[in-house]
């Protein structure tokens, strides 16, 4: 739950007061333990979370559990089909209820004294307890929770953050890929040895990824940057932005991202981005051949459709193609290790060995995660260094790496809080 957290301690006021414009947190940011339990009080218990898909729960009682640090989130289908969270404690004497990840409960009972509840967190027994206690007062601590799509979040505040705002911009541009339709087809766990914030800059630049990605820069523009947009790059961006206008106009799509380089995120304080981009011609699909390796999703009739791109902070992004999506979920566990989830959705009806193989369907981003992770790691063991200091961001490719220190420390800090583009 939200509490008021503690006044910045003068040493971490200190070295945020520091904070170079344009330039990289110091490393005591990536592998402090004070603040680390900041970054959890402050950013991680305020926000909205991304806790998994609405199909990993399809039919009442269908549950999944979601840790973050000591918070452990109960998000199961209830009877009346509305997905429901709830914190994974007993109101009695304070037990865990479930320790299973997944799963179907036709009751959650706790097993230290066997109090029961039901899907919707109602206390429906509680044997040997006094008689004339209110059963009413006792049911599971619900959490916010909302569906955007398909899309499950919940938060660990009483009172979180606006979620129209996100559900207007998001909501309408998830619809047709059809993530409330669709089934997991496979999920892979990483511990990453590098704190969140490391995974995160990670993922808002692409000056990594001509040297590193091979099989992403095939498939996709954004590598590309303005200071390396040669005129028959920017003539092919041209090209495939007018012929997907063209095309997709028909069936209610938009290219919403028409530029070299990745989409700006994030703005301000806003913590949620989409767009839909474009691919290389001959790609309809981020696999390693551009190829079709599924049946097409949700409303598409057709396999031009570019990439579907959704991101929220602290802990999603998304990308979806028109045939499989992939999510990519980060969670806190400590101030060097995140856990991350990779999860790959197919369409609601396609059989595996039949309509996709999972041989086709995981590499291109299989590989691209884990290049990630090898990197991200990397620069955990360096930022350790007392040698380490904070460089510069190239104004080319890092803006994003940028927007996202200033939203960090703005969350840490407060709007006053240092660190704007220099």
């Amino acid at each position: 739950m939200t509490t008021t957290p503690p006044d910045l301690p003068a040493w971490i006021a200190e070295t945020v007061a520091r904070q170079r414009a344009g330039h990289g947190l110091d490393g005591v940011f990536y592998r402090d333990e004070t603040i680390h339990r900041l970054d959890v009080e402050r950013i991680w218990r305020r926000s909205w979370l991304f806790a998994g898909h609405a199909c990993e729960a399809p039919a009442p009682g269908d549950y999944f559990v979601v840790d973050v640090e000591d918070d452990s989130i109960v998000v199961i289908r209830g009877d009346d089909g509305r997905i429901n969270a709830f914190h994974n404690v007993c109101r009695h004497r304070g037990s865990r209820l479930l320790d299973v990840e997944r799963g179907r409960a036709g009751k959650i009972v706790c097993p230290y004294h066997q109090w029961v509840y039901g899907r919707d967190g109602r206390l429906m027994s509680c044997r040997g307890m006094h008689e004339g206690i209110d059963r009413s007062q006792l049911g599971l601590v619900p959490a916010p929770v909302v569906d955007f799509e398909g899309l499950v979040f919940v938060s660990l505040a009483e009172e979180p953050p606006d979620i129209e705002a996100a559900r207007e911009a998001l909501a309408p541009m998830i619809r047709p890929q059809g993530l409330a339709r669709a089934r997991v087809a496979r999920s892979i766990d990483y511990d990453v040895r590098a704190n969140w914030k490391i995974v995160w800059e990670n993922n808002r630049e692409c000056y990594h990824c001509n040297v590193n990605h091979p099989e992403y820069i095939r498939a996709n523009f954004d590598h590309y940057n303005t200071d390396d947009t040669t005129d028959s790059v920017r003539g092919a961006i041209d090209e495939a932005t007018r012929r997907s206008t063209a095309r997709w106009r028909e069936r209610g799509l938009d290219v919403t991202h028409r530029r070299a380089g990745m989409a700006t995120f994030p703005e301000g304080d806003c913590w949620f981005a989409v767009n839909r981009t474009p691919l290389v011609e001959g790609w309809v699909t981020e696999s390693l051949d551009g190829r079709r390796v599924g049946p097409l999703m949700g409303d598409y009739d057709d396999a031009d459709v570019g990439t579907l791109r959704v991101r929220t902070l602290p802990n999603m992004w998304n990308h979806s193609s028109c045939d499989h999506g992939v999510t990519t979920r980060l969670l806190p566990a400590g101030p060097r290790h995140t856990r991350v989830r990779v999860t790959w959705l197919v369409d609601a009806d396609a059989v595996e060995g039949k309509d996709y193989d999972l041989e086709r369907l995981l590499p291109f981003w299989q590989r691209t995660s884990e290049q990630d992770w090898e990197l991200c790691e990397r620069v955990q063991r360096g930022v350790l260094s007392s040698a380490y200091r904070p460089g510069p961001f190239s104004t080319h490719k890092e803006y994003n790496v940028d927007g996202f220190v200033r939203w960090y420390l703005r969350r840490l800090a407060g709007p006053e809080a240092p660190g704007g583009t220099g």
